[in-house]
């Protein structure tokens, strides 16, 4: 961080919003000039808007990506891409990115869970953070889990993973995607765990992890407990979705007032 940068994200005692600020990426007090915004926080604005574009179009370095994901030690990653031929038809067709170009690349593991590392809406989130958070999760979960290879997915929209998941064979498939990107974060990723993947299953089978990007957003460590916990009880439960909740905050929230004691 700059010396600029540091100054500025200190309270300012003259400003009743600088506080407040500090502790959030969210675009609040701006302030104003006239009847228009001040100058600075419309240049802030333009910054922002050409980053969460920058993120959207650039293009996923699929062998480098694959390189860095084949080192967390799941074997080599297979690439699967959609029917989207292109990033425009992608963001033109989102139902293109829904299903697989073809699924010839993908042996059939049978294991317990399966990964798919998707480019989505930020290819960027995903070169930043897909291999470790992979590597983080794989380290939450039980020893006695069956893990099949990884697959990376390209012009990918999140229920391609079932495609993936169905033709792979595992009961449970982890998805970590590139999220929207917005004004305050470009390189987000979010997790979508789906029980049994089949291409029927929709929104509500499947539960969500998002903003994944530390250090200002959740960290690898914290959203792959998350993941560990969801799938342990997708297998008790034996599906996921609207019927599975999230425990982990309770528990550690449990843990932290026995210590009190």
């Amino acid at each position: 961080m700059s010396a600029a940068d540091s100054s500025a994200a200190q309270p300012n005692p003259m400003d009743p919003w600088s506080e407040l600020r500090s502790t959030t990426q969210s675009r609040i007090g701006l302030g104003r000039a006239g009847d228009a915004l001040p100058t600075r926080r419309v240049l802030e604005f333009r910054v922002a808007h050409a980053a969460a574009r920058d993120a959207v179009h650039l293009p996923l370095d699929v062998a480098a990506f694959t390189s860095a994901v084949g080192d967390v030690g799941l074997g080599k990653p297979s690439v699967v891409r959609s029917l989207a031929a292109d990033r425009g038809q992608y963001l033109r067709r989102p139902d293109l990115g829904r299903a697989p170009a073809d699924l010839d690349a993908i042996r059939r593991a049978g294991a317990d869970v399966g990964f798919v590392l998707a480019d989505g809406l930020s290819p960027r989130a995903l070169m930043d953070h897909g291999a470790p958070l992979l590597a983080a999760i794989v380290a939450e979960l039980p020893g006695h889990y069956t893990l099949a290879p990884p697959v990376v997915a390209t012009q990918a929209r999140v229920a391609l993973g079932d495609h993936i998941g169905a033709a792979l064979g595992v009961t449970t498939l982890v998805m970590l995607i590139g999220e929207r990107p917005g004004l305050s974060v470009a390189d987000s990723v979010g997790i979508y765990l789906t029980h049994r993947p089949q291409p029927a299953r929709t929104d509500a089978d499947r539960n969500c992890i998002s903003n994944v990007h530390p250090p200002d957003g959740l960290g690898y460590v914290q959203a792959a407990r998350v993941v560990a916990g969801l799938v342990s009880g997708a297998r008790r439960l034996g599906r996921s979705g609207v019927d599975l909740k999230d425990t982990s905050r309770a528990a550690a929230i449990g843990t932290a007032e026995a210590l009190e004691l």
